[in-house]
């Protein structure tokens, strides 16, 4: 059986509920983003689960969480802080439990918008009009003030991506990835081809995964088709 990548965009967020522009700042989940995250979790539960690549915020861990409880192996995710000194000294486990590792990387961070965090998207529309604003958030390759692109996102999730998470698919270990609007949809355009102008349309739902297989170095999109 080959095995299988399983991207997730977090459920929604406090800040995705009120309409603010989110990017690195480091907020937790709505009451409906645990919903959808325990839904997603129940649409993936009998994928088996090896390894799990997720981002350094909580609305990513909330959602892995979540998710991870609906699974029908019953096994345990652990985080794990590897150079992290005493807190990845004094963590290890020396039972005989077999738990889900759980990997943190920066690199599958959202997209950081710059000064636009924590501004409500239509009073920012209001403010500099909604094409300009409607640039910053679809564009590839034009950054909000003092922000990322999507561009400039991919040039850390992409590597990270190659360098980190394929080796495990190469090995046979099926691959969970729990992380961001942006950095999962350059994650996506990579995996599917699609050119700047058509990853801008590309939309992911919070809470719904999304399934590849992998085999041969290619990739085959088995939910949604």
């Amino acid at each position: 059986m080959h095995p299988k990548l399983i991207l997730m965009r977090h459920g929604q967020s406090v800040w995705n509920k009120k309409n603010l522009f989110t990017g690195w700042v480091d907020i937790p989940l709505s009451e409906e983003g645990i919903r959808e995250s325990v839904e997603g979790g129940r649409k993936i539960k009998n994928l088996p689960i090896d390894v799990i690549f997720t981002s350094t915020l909580i609305r990513a861990h909330m959602t892995l969480s979540l998710a991870m409880n609906q699974h029908s192996s019953g096994r345990i995710p652990v985080f794990l802080h590897p150079g992290a000194g005493k807190v990845d000294e004094w963590g290890r486990n020396y039972g005989h439990e077999k738990l889900i590792p759980v990997f943190q990387a920066w690199e599958l961070n959202e997209r950081m918008y710059g000064k636009l965090q924590g501004l409500n998207k239509a009073e920012t529309a209001e403010k500099f009009g909604a094409e300009q604003v409607q640039i910053w958030r679809r564009s590839f390759d034009v950054a909000p003030p003092e922000g990322e692109s999507l561009k400039m996102t991919a040039a850390r999730t992409i590597p990270f991506f190659e360098k980190k998470i394929v080796p495990h698919l190469q090995k046979g270990e099926n691959v969970f990835v729990p992380a961001h609007g942006n950095s999962l949809r350059s994650i996506i355009m990579h995996l599917d081809g699609l050119s700047p102008e058509e990853v801008v349309s590309l939309e992911l739902a919070t809470g719904d995964p999304i399934v590849y297989t992998y085999h041969d170095g290619k990739w085959v999109r088995d939910l949604p088709r």
